[in-house]
């Protein structure tokens, strides 16, 4: 295990007792899953038909929501950004099981803890432009808007809970490590219910600034194939409710470690990712072939992809017997709601019975054997799910999710 790497105390499953997410696939779980199926045989995405133009006018894919979403209520106008909307609408998807946990607690015994990257950066934008064109700000612009601390503020506020309510911020892992902290919060008896998840929007400030990364890619993207060039960018927002009590689904366990290996790039041989999912894994009391499914952080960046099949490579061994693919090849890379709303799609996959996603394209010759999804079946149902979120800096956090039969688990 890597030096950079925290020990992985065992620790009880944190339980889901409702999840809700909107992404370019659609809005909650009917509509999203359908979708997921439907992949299996028509191989289109949202990222063909969506485009989105940089600042030199050149086109590049991108998964946008096309769902009309929730209105934010006057009160909380210095609130009202395409962010926080989204989240409002996976909030709206959890709300009937929210109301009936939160009646015999307190306000204070409940907690929230959501993971973005841009937060309202897209008004901001609108101000800023206004303000070099010498012309007024828009009326609906308030500076908290793109503050990162706004998404947890807000729903806090929206929702009249007064326990512990902060926002992530560590690029594309936030909405994963909100997962941890909500174990953690859970665990130390500071709550006894969590809102964990994260929202993250369109904006032109992202699709620039990767572009100018060289990690966007024109078309859509390739994850672990021979012509990839690079990520789509998407949007989306997804919520958990974490408690003790026992659910059908759990979060088994959680791993997280440090490259400290550059500010963009990760490491070439995947130490930190490897860390991490080992580190998930052992918390789970799990051995590596006993996975039904990892969903790969699979970026299509040239980088990305070799340290992501090394290390996964070096997890299971020689006889690759776990599938493996990236979900961003259908919704793009949400970066800082990644981690939640592809938490969410697995949750999906393994409660309607889903299989695992198909890469589309055969892997890349030159990376690292891993066995790629191709639309094979699983030799068993999809029970247990490591999710990996990998991000700048060498923020790397993996989830291990499960479907809990009623024998399994601790009493609550």
């Amino acid at each position: 295990m890597s030096p950079n790497a925290n020990p992985a105390p065992s620790a009880a499953p944190c339980h889901i007792q409702a999840y809700g997410l909107v992404c370019a696939l659609g809005e909650g779980k009917a509509e999203v899953g359908a979708a997921l199926a439907a992949w299996q045989h028509a191989g289109l995405t949202p990222l063909d038909d969506e485009r989105c133009a940089l600042s030199d006018g050149r086109l590049t894919p991108v998964g946008r929501v096309g769902a009309t979403l929730p209105a934010i209520s006057q009160a909380l106008s210095a609130y009202d950004s395409r962010n926080n909307r989204l989240l409002l609408a996976a909030l709206a998807q959890i709300r009937p099981a929210l109301d009936a946990l939160r009646a015999g607690l307190a306000p204070d015994r409940i907690a929230i803890v959501l993971g973005t990257s841009t937060s309202g950066i897209a008004e901001a934008q609108e101000a800023v432009a206004a303000h070099q064109a010498a012309e007024p700000l828009p009326g609906a612009f308030d500076y908290r808007q793109q503050e990162l601390g706004s998404p947890s503020e807000f729903l806090a506020r929206h929702l009249a809970i007064t326990g512990p309510a902060y926002t992530l911020s560590t690029a594309c892992s936030s909405s994963a490590r909100a997962f941890i902290s909500g174990q953690r919060l859970l665990a130390a008896g500071l709550a006894d219910m969590v809102i964990v998840g994260g929202a993250d929007s369109l904006c032109g400030l992202t699709l620039n600034g990767f572009d100018s990364l060289e990690s966007l890619s024109l078309e859509r993207c390739r994850p672990f194939g021979a012509e990839r060039r690079g990520i789509n960018i998407g949007e989306g927002a997804a919520l958990f409710l974490l408690t003790r009590e026992r659910a059908g689904l759990a979060l088994l366990g959680a791993g997280e470690s440090s490259d400290a290996w550059h500010i963009s790039a990760p490491h070439p041989e995947g130490t930190g990712a490897e860390a991490a999912m080992r580190m998930a894994l052992q918390q789970g009391g799990m051995a590596p072939r006993a996975l039904d499914y990892v969903n790969l952080h699979g970026t299509a960046t040239r980088l990305n992809d070799e340290m992501e099949s090394k290390a996964l490579a070096r997890l299971f061994g020689e006889e690759e017997t776990v599938l493996c693919s990236s979900t961003k090849m259908l919704i793009g890379h949400t970066l800082g709601a990644a981690g939640a709303i592809e938490a969410a799609l697995c949750c999906l996959l393994m409660e309607q019975g889903l299989p695992a996603p198909r890469q589309g394209e055969a892997q890349d010759p030159a990376l690292t054997p891993i066995r790629l999804a191709q639309g094979d079946p699983a030799s068993r149902p999809l029970t247990r799910v490591l999710s990996n979120s990998f991000a700048f800096g060498g923020n790397n956090v993996s989830l291990l999710l499960g479907l809990i039969e009623p024998h399994e688990g601790s009493p609550s």
